[in-house]
């Protein structure tokens, strides 16, 4: 089975994205599932199961979503060999621009939209870093100049990456980025002993373990202070 991970920031339309391209892989005769991560609450799974694949949902509650990801992904590959996929996606949450929900050897593709700004690609960190294909979407909201503008400015920031447009919409694009999801080459049987690509977010302080008060008092291990004087 190929493992292939889709992230990026909220409202960039990877779910939109991910069911168009579902489409065009479903006409190779490949069988396709879906694991959908997310924080408190998600009706994507209901989107999926409308296309008719196989879906899951997690929902990560108060921990990080990235910790959750790796927490139970490995279940997730187990669930999808089981099932007899060809090609398992898991769409994560992507709240953080800080997360890195990618796995060496794992096709990992970002999605970033046309209308977060051109300067949002560098305020994003490994999600969108260190994906192999950046996918951006509402083009067609917004004008050629635009489009060029910001395509470079994501190309800047990831070089090696495959860029390239698509419209969760129309569909337009989905084709082209369903050529490269699959590849025989590719499957995993396991992914015990793989490494992330990136480090996970840091957070282990007092307010992770449910502190509520305000002050230095109350703050307690992995805690990082603003340098609030004036540099000279």
């Amino acid at each position: 089975m190929n493992l292939v991970t889709f992230s990026g920031p909220p409202s960039t339309g990877k779910t939109s994205v991910i069911i168009k391209t579902i489409d065009a892989i479903k006409q190779r005769g490949l069988k396709v599932g879906v694991v959908k991560f997310d924080c408190l609450a998600t009706d994507d799974d209901k989107l999926y199961e409308k296309v008719g694949v196989p879906v899951r949902k997690g929902l990560s509650g108060s921990q990080c979503p990235d910790h959750y990801f790796v927490s139970n992904i490995e279940e997730v590959t187990q669930w999808g060999i089981e099932l007899g996929l060809d090609l398992l996606i898991t769409e994560s949450a992507g709240l953080c621009n800080r997360c890195s929900p990618y796995i060496k050897e794992i096709k990992s593709i970002c999605v970033i939209d046309n209308l977060s700004g051109i300067n949002t690609p560098k305020k994003v960190g490994p999600m969108l870093k260190m994906a192999d294909i950046v996918v951006i979407t509402k083009g067609d909201i917004v004008s050629q100049a635009e489009r060029e503008v910001f395509a470079s400015r994501v190309q800047t920031v990831n070089p090696s990456a495959v860029t390239m447009h698509v419209n969760g919409l129309s569909g337009q694009g989905a084709f082209e980025l369903s050529t490269l999801l699959y590849d025989e080459k590719d499957n995993v049987d396991t992914l015990v002993g793989k490494k992330l690509r990136f480090s996970m977010p840091s957070a282990l302080c007092s307010y992770c373990l449910g502190e509520t008060r305000i002050g230095k008092s109350y703050q307690m291990g992995n805690v990082r202070k603003m340098n609030m004087e004036d540099d000279k």
